[in-house]
């Protein structure tokens, strides 16, 4: 009966094993990436927010995120520096990607060199669908969120991530119409200050 158990065992981490190393080839693989993307938030004791539009990402680190709901909104990434725009405010948004603690910035991860046993600990694997939903925590304390989970489909994509704020806050990003090394401009990355703008720079 051990034998038995540990035989399912192996097999179970195993198989876990073999889905991060094929997520993790097809992602580091990728110079760009396109996908349409549903973002869900909804914090504690607050109601719940749902956003959607177009992410195109970029090595090393570039990220635009173009909002069709809400219409104008808009948030890029050069790689060194974050801008949010804000068109019901007129206002944009800058800091430092490093000191961002924007919890997309995990999501980096996709055309980052991604590898879940050096980012993430206790990491388990249950089947849903044809897929698997992996479930995870970061290795760092000091980031803004206690545990992500990841939806991989049959082809090792990533259709669902799921992250869990250490104030009980979920954020939920689905997945669509994945493009993998499409054209990406790098003004695409650049934010240009509307007219009249108010430009709000964080402290270093």
């Amino acid at each position: 009966m051990v034998g038995c158990l540990a035989v399912s065992a192996f097999a179970t981490d195993a198989g876990l094993t073999r889905t991060l190393q094929a997520v993790e080839n097809r992602y580091n693989s990728a110079a760009t990436l396109q996908v349409l993307f549903r973002e869900d938030y909804t914090p504690p004791g607050r109601p719940h927010r749902s956003e959607s539009g177009t992410l195109t990402l970029s090595k090393p680190g570039r990220m635009r995120w173009e909002y069709s709901q809400p219409k104008g909104k808009l948030w890029v990434s050069d790689g060194k520096l974050v801008s949010m725009y804000l068109p019901q405010e007129n206002r944009v948004e800058r800091s430092p990607l490093k000191e961002s603690d924007d919890v997309r910035v995990p999501l980096a991860f996709l055309l980052g060199k991604l590898h879940f046993e050096k980012e993430f600990r206790n990491l388990q694997g249950r089947p849903e669908g044809t897929g698997v939903r992996i479930v995870a925590e970061p290795k760092i304390d000091t980031l803004p969120y206690s545990q992500v989970e990841f939806v991989i489909s049959a082809q090792n994509q990533i259709r669902e991530v799921k992250v869990t704020g250490f104030d009980k806050s979920i954020l939920l990003y689905t997945f669509d119409e994945e493009k993998m090394n499409p054209r990406a401009d790098p003004k695409l990355f650049r934010l240009e200050i509307p007219a009249g703008a108010e430009v709000v720079e964080s402290e270093p």
